[in-house]
Parts: C-alpha cells; structure tokens; sequence
C-alpha cells in the first residue's frame, strides 16, 4: 500500500479472463509475470498498447525494449535509469523502468553520460543529418526485400550463372531479414530519442527546483511553435484541399464520400481532375506513409492502405479555404508566448549564473525538441507501414503454398513461428510435397482470433504492484505521465463515480462541448467538427482531427505525449493521464475541459 493509503493489485492477483484461458500461448515465456515480480511496480503502457496484442504484433514490445535499455543503459549509460522491462497479461503490456539508486553508482555513470551526451548534444544538428540518412537506407533496404515466388522450375539464370543457391533458401533468410531492420531501425529511433528527453528532463528539473509553483506544461510552452515533420501529412492535406479550389474540382470533395469514388470522379474531370491526382500522387510518397496509429499494430492502417482519415479531413480543409480563413497552425503565436514565458521567469532568477544555465537547458531542450516528434515519422510510420506490408507479402507466399487461409492470419503468429512454417513451405518446395503447416496452424490460429476477441472486453487495471516511494525515470514522467500525484488519481478513481475526471494539464484553456469516445483509432472518422475528443492516446497522424476539434483528454499521456505536444501545437486545451475518461464519459455527453487545472467535468 501507498504512503497515501491506496494500493494496486499484485501481478500474482490477476486472473485469466474467463473464456482466454490460453493467452499465454500467444506469446515467448519471457513476457510473463514471474513470482518476484510482485515485489515490483508496472504499469499498463496503454499509451502504445491500448488494444491486446495478437502474437506477431509483440514483436513491437519486444524489440523497442530491446533498444530502448541499450541506449540508455549501455550506451549513453544515464546516470539515474537502466532500461524498461515488460510483461503481458490478458494480452496487455505493463512496464516498469529499473532505477539506479545507489549514489556511487550514479556519480560515476554521470562522467560517462556527460562525455557521451556531450559528444551528441555538441553535434546534434549534423548527427540529426546522418541519422535521417541511415534510417532512408532501412527504409529503402526493407521496401527492396523480395519475397521468394518458388516456381515450379526454378529459373535458369540460378544454372548458368552458377549461382548455387536456391530460391528456398531466401524464404527464410529474407523474412529474418525484415526482423533484423525493424531491430536496427528501433536501435535508431532511440539513440537520439531517450538524449532528446534527457535534455528536457534536466531543463524541466531545474525550473522545478527554481520555481516550485511552476505548473509542469510552463515547461513545455517554452518549448512549442516547433516545425517538426509529423505535421507534414496534415499540411499536404491543406496544400491537396488549396489545389482542389485552385482547380475547381473542390466540389468532389464531399463530407461522407468514398475515397475511391472521388479518385473515379477526378479521373474524369478532365485537366483539373488530373492535375489535382498528380499532386495526390506526389504527396502520398512519403507522406501517406503514416499509420492511423502509432506503429505498434499490424491493423492500424496507413493513409496510402486506407485513404479514410485524410478523405474525412479533406471537405473541411476545402471549406475553410473556401471561406478564406487560414488553415496554419498558430505557431507564430506559439512562439512569442514561449518567448513571453521564458523571459518571466528568467526575469524570477537572482544571480547571472542561474540566469546563464537556464539559457543553456532551454537552449538545448529547443534543440533537440523538434526530433521527439520527427523520429516518429520515419520510425513509427514510415519504417513500420512498410516492415508491415512486406510481413503480409509473406503472408500471401504461406496462403500460396496452402498454409494460411488468408494473408492477415499470419499476424496470429509469433515471429519464431512464422520461421517454422517458413521452413516447412522450404522443405516441401524442395521435396516436391504439401506443407503440413495448415493442419498445425488453422485451430491455433483460429483459437487465437477468438481470445483477443474474449480480451478485449477485459478491463486491465491502470497499475499493478507495490506503489514505489520514487518516480524517477525521466520517460516515465515525461511520456506517460506517472508521477505519485497520477498513481493516487487513478486508484481513487477505481472507486469513484463521480462527475469530476482529474489528470494532468497538458495544454492551456477552458471549453465546454459534446463529448466523443473513440475505443479505437479505425473509429476516427465518426469525429464530427465541434466535438471534445475522448481516447485511450492520440497518435500524431491524427492531426487532421485536431483541426475539428474543441479540446483532447486522453487515459494516459504526460507533458511530452503526443496529444500534449499536438494540443499545444493546435492551440486547444488538453488533458492527459486521467487514467480512465474513456470509462467514465459517454459519447453525446457535455463535458468541461480545464486544460489550466487538469479537470474535466461531466456536465450532464
């Protein structure tokens, strides 16, 4: 129990959801709870893992912890954390990050920190360079991947160019191939990342220190109207919808129409039709390559999958630019009020040598602000639709050789199996035979499909364990929220019914407006424009929804999620972590969201 008196219940104390007794079987013995673990406290990352996971897709909780503890333990070795561990339960992933405690141990990981961030920070605009240029590599290596056809006979230049290998022998290599890059490309995506949040973590503790009254999104204003390139889809839909006026064939672009219908109808509009395609074409590659979630599920769609997201956005972006009013974000605001915020409370500071480390904290918060964004374009989005889509290309070879039914069971499959019967589709080329994978595989799969229907009804508690005495992780706070304030909110809200949700103030204002509930992203198009937006998390390629939008409230989230970050951005309060809006508001609901103090009322 809390020093506060409230408790989570024990990993040991949650029961198998009646009905999914076999969950375990979907995934490798080290995501499950062991004894020990009771003495430890998790916590339910719904943040990236807001739906229960089908086997393939722990794929993405695998390999990102892989990384995560690598850079930040091994690597830049920080000073006060070593790297995040996980488990899952009823198909949900929990997390908890391993704090270094024993201040001998801190002061001497400090010295290798500082030499190593140092080298980064000192650099960072020319290292950002180099690392965009390694993770175009993975991306074009990943789409470059070819999947075996196995053809009866194989073809001749294997002969008489000496070759020597088969095409069976690829089958496998090829798809260990595309797990190796998606490890690689998580390696990147955190070697600067876990740096980024160092920097705002050591800039955001010293404004703690300095001004202990300073509400935590001061912080963060002081950081926002950035330019980062996960805006980019939203501002090419504005530039498509600017077109579409420019060319007078805005009036296909309808509220309800089907994308595909649209497409047919531009066809034949004759020069504006075409004209207006071929900047749709332009701006898909790559900028539709952004999922509708956050990467870390094989059925969260990309735009260039499923054209409904940017199709919804379209009519409205059409209107407005009709109406003449500007699509721009605010950000120039944004940026005189960071300017106005950071000089007030610099102004707070007595000596010149705190005034000179708060220049050089914030300076470099701005600096390496703009990439906590961007990394998640060319990783989560970019990198991930693509390890996707050539996933299903070795779907469609196993429904080929008879083994699956259709090409999206192969997400029912853990990677270590998709190798088995990989190696069976091989034997059976080469002895000229049927795999025997479809007799094995067609009642696992099809149990597996039935389970995650069954978990998804669970309810999984917001923590579990016992509640530490320190917070200390800087992501933990700054990405998901978790300070002892939002643990004590989420266990009394366990028990209460009341009108009144609490979390965390993420982004400035007070409005009131009907509430919609989304419970999953393949719902974002029902967002009517007007409407306060309710969800387990936002992901940034939501940003067309932003546009409609009165105000944002989100389960879980912190000062740096990406519904604060993207809330502050579009001007619109917000606020995140209340660990169970998505419970307690109903869609149709008139709700108040106070996004200075944290609250959101239910008003009916």
């Amino acid at each position: 129990m809390g020093d506060d008196g409230f408790s989570f219940p024990l990993p040991s104390q949650i029961e198998d959801v009646p009905g999914a007794e076999g969950w375990r079987s979907m995934y490798q013995y080290f995501t499950r709870f062991q004894p020990e673990d009771d003495n430890r406290f998790w916590f339910h990352n719904a943040m990236h893992f807001p739906e229960p996971v089908p086997a393939f897709d722990s794929i993405t909780s695998e390999i990102p912890y892989t990384a995560i503890g690598a850079n930040t333990a091994r690597l830049f070795v920080f000073p006060t954390t070593l790297g995040i561990e996980h488990r899952i339960v009823n198909g949900r992933v929990y997390i908890t990050a391993i704090p270094v405690t024993d201040p001998a141990e801190i002061e001497q990981r400090l010295a290798t920190f500082q030499q190593r961030a140092g080298y980064y920070y000192g650099n960072w605009d020319s290292l950002y360079e180099g690392w965009k240029a390694r993770m175009a590599a993975l991306i074009s290596e990943i789409e470059g991947i070819k999947v075996p056809e196995l053809p009866d006979i194989e073809d001749a230049d294997v002969v008489f160019n000496s070759v020597g290998i088969a095409q069976n022998h690829y089958v496998r290599e090829n798809f260990q191939r595309c797990i190796d890059l998606f490890s690689k490309a998580w390696h990147h995506h955190t070697e600067m990342l876990m740096l980024g949040y160092g920097a705002y973590v050591v800039f955001f503790e010293f404004c703690k220190q300095a001004f202990p009254e300073m509400p935590d999104q001061m912080v963060a204003r002081m950081c926002a109207g950035i330019d980062v390139i996960m805006y980019r889809p939203d501002d090419e839909l504005k530039r498509l919808a600017q077109l579409a006026v420019d060319y007078h064939v805005d009036d296909l672009l309808t509220d309800g129409a089907d994308a595909s219908a649209v497409l047919t109808a531009m066809a034949e509009r004759g020069e504006g039709g075409e004209r207006w395609l071929a900047a749709l074409a332009e701006a898909r590659v790559p900028w539709f390559h952004v999922s509708t979630g956050d990467g870390f599920y094989h059925h969260h769609r990309s735009w260039n999958e499923d054209l409904t997201v940017p199709f919804t956005a379209l009519p409205r972006y059409v209107r407005l630019v009709r109406d003449g009013e500007s699509l721009d974000r605010p950000t120039e605001e944004l940026k005189l009020e960071r300017e106005r915020i950071a000089a007030e409370y610099r102004a707070l500071l007595t000596s010149a040598e705190e005034q000179a480390a708060f220049d050089q904290m914030l300076g470099l918060a701005r600096l390496v602000f703009p990439f906590v964004e961007d990394h998640k374009f060319y990783c989560e989005h970019w990198f991930t639709t693509q390890f996707f889509a050539k996933i299903r290309e070795f779907g469609d070879l196993l429904v080929r050789q008879g083994v699956l039914a259709e090409t999206e069971d192969i997400f029912q499959l853990h990677h270590t199996e998709i190798d088995q019967a990989l190696t069976d589709v091989m034997l059976a080329w080469s002895a000229g035979s049927k795999p025997l994978g479809a007799r094995h595989f067609a009642p696992i799969i099809a149990e597996r499909k039935r389970m995650l229907e069954v978990l998804k009804g669970w309810s999984p508690p917001p923590a579990v364990g016992p509640v530490p005495e320190a917070l200390n992780d800087p992501a933990v706070r700054m990405l998901w929220g978790v300070t002892a304030e939002t643990l004590a909110t989420w266990a009394a809200a366990e028990n209460d019914h009341g009108q009144e949700i609490r979390g965390y103030a993420a982004s400035p204002g007070v409005v009131e407006g009907v509430a919609r509930v989304l419970h999953s992203v393949n719902e974002i198009g029902q967002v009517q424009d007007g409407e306060i937006l309710v969800c387990a998390v936002t992901a940034p390629s939501w940003a067309p929804v932003f546009g409609k939008i009165k105000a944002a409230v989100s389960d879980i989230g912190g000062a740096m999620s990406h519904a604060a970050i993207v809330a502050r951005e579009y001007g619109m309060p917000a606020v995140v972590g209340t660990g169970h809006a998505t419970k307690r508001i109903k869609t149709g609901q008139t709700v108040r969201v106070d996004g200075d103090r944290g609250i959101v009322r239910i008003l009916d």
